[in-house]
């Protein structure tokens, strides 16, 4: 049995305006195995909000599953987020992108006032049960602010994101670039990412210390 860490990635989608960032996904990943842990993804078998051409940024007229388009970014080693056990993991990280607004939640229509994917809630639900630490990036510490409550996190400076997390009981601390703020009571570590107007060198040091932190809580 190996002793490495183990953590659940939850991804939701491929690429940033209609599925999961791809370079917070994959800097994530990268930083796991760097710091040697090991990484399992997972993302719920869902229909897609909406697909986007990512060039013209207009709608197109096709579906995609959440599920299978997440299996792109890891390499088709993916399970089914109804699968998710928190008993199994040492902690659960959810990278950002706009699909972590519109396909894990309604957060990016509803503001404050969004539902959460029922496999997504019960993730986050019993990994914080268990004192188990969750990272999150980017936009996702909306989701997390919006299951767990009352909790501090970091969207970088957007005032209208964080007039919102105001709004679902949670506190905003202020953040630049690679920087991460730490919830040690509800052992939350959450960074901004592309929230800022950021490079990928930027993402990858923010995922980086968001994964060196929550692995110390482990």
């Amino acid at each position: 049995m190996s002793d490495k860490k183990r953590f659940a990635v939850i991804l939701s989608g491929c690429g940033n305006k209609d599925g999961a960032e791809i370079h917070e996904s994959v800097m994530t990943l990268w930083a796991l195995h760097k710091h040697g842990a090991e990484y399992q993804c997972f993302a719920p078998d869902i229909p897609q909000h909406h697909v986007l051409n990512f060039i013209t940024g207009q709608e197109m007229a096709e579906s995609r599953n959440v599920l299978v388009e997440s299996a792109r970014i890891a390499r088709g080693n993916i399970k089914n987020l109804k699968e998710y056990k928190a008993a199994d993991y040492d902690g659960l990280i959810m990278p950002g992108g706009l699909g972590a607004a519109k396909n894990l939640s309604s957060f990016a229509f509803d503001g404050p006032d969004c539902t959460v994917n029922e496999h997504v809630a019960r993730a986050l639900q019993e990994t914080a049960a268990r004192k188990k630490p969750i990272g999150a990036l980017c936009i996702a510490p909306a989701i997390v602010a919006k299951v767990l409550g009352n909790i501090t996190v970091t969207i970088g400076q957007d005032a209208g994101t964080e007039t919102a997390l105001a709004k679902m009981g949670a506190v905003h601390e202020k953040t630049t670039h690679g920087e991460i703020a730490i919830d040690k009571e509800h052992r939350v570590v959450t960074t901004p990412c592309y929230m800022l107007d950021a490079r990928v060198d930027q993402i990858g040091e923010g995922a980086e210390n968001l994964v060196v932190a929550v692995l110390e809580m482990v």
